[in-house]
């Protein structure tokens, strides 16, 4: 591998690192970036480390993962007694918790979220909103380990592919 080579193979291992971190920031689009990393480093390399099924395989994994996310909040939240509005509310707070306190933000935000929007738009009782943002608390951590392992194991597959081939060809010039 060139130097320019190990650049690009580099840039891509920070940048799936980055996408296994969106499994837990929100704003972090994290298994479209695992893709996209595979998907341009596939065009850098003229498909030489893998090609269509590898990404075909990457980009189910990629679906499956966004719905297992979509579902898994909504199935912890549901469990646990959860209205429409207690979803939302985990939702809204979950945004608003990661822009103002990151992390601890995420799993605060959407705790009280669904537990103040079960409370003012569905008139709960404490306790009962309190189990519904602890069933959104559930299903979002549930959600994120999930996604953090199918960005792992992306990254994972990423390295050992590159690395597997062995070279990349250099840029013409």
């Amino acid at each position: 591998m060139s130097a320019l080579d190990i650049a690009f193979f580099s840039l891509g291992i920070i940048l799936m690192l980055a996408g296994a971190a969106g499994a837990f920031v929100p704003i972090i689009p994290g298994r479209p970036l695992n893709w996209l990393v595979l998907l341009g480093y596939g065009f850098w390399s003229d498909w030489g480390p893998y090609g269509f099924w590898t990404m075909l395989w990457a980009g189910l994994a990629v679906a499956v993962g966004l719905v297992c996310d979509q579902l898994a909040g909504a199935m912890g939240a549901k469990k646990f007694g959860s209205s429409r509005a207690g979803m939302i509310g985990a939702f809204v707070g979950a945004i608003l918790g990661v822009i103002f306190l990151n992390i601890p933000g995420l799993i605060l935000g959407t705790f009280f979220g669904a537990m103040l929007a079960e409370i003012w738009f569905d008139r709960k009782e404490a306790a009962a909103a309190a189990d519904s943002g602890l069933g959104a608390l559930l299903g979002c951590l549930a959600g994120g380990v999930f996604k953090f392992v199918i960005s792992i194991i992306l990254t994972a597959a990423y390295i050992w592919l590159v690395l597997s081939h062995g070279s990349a060809p250099a840029l013409p010039g």
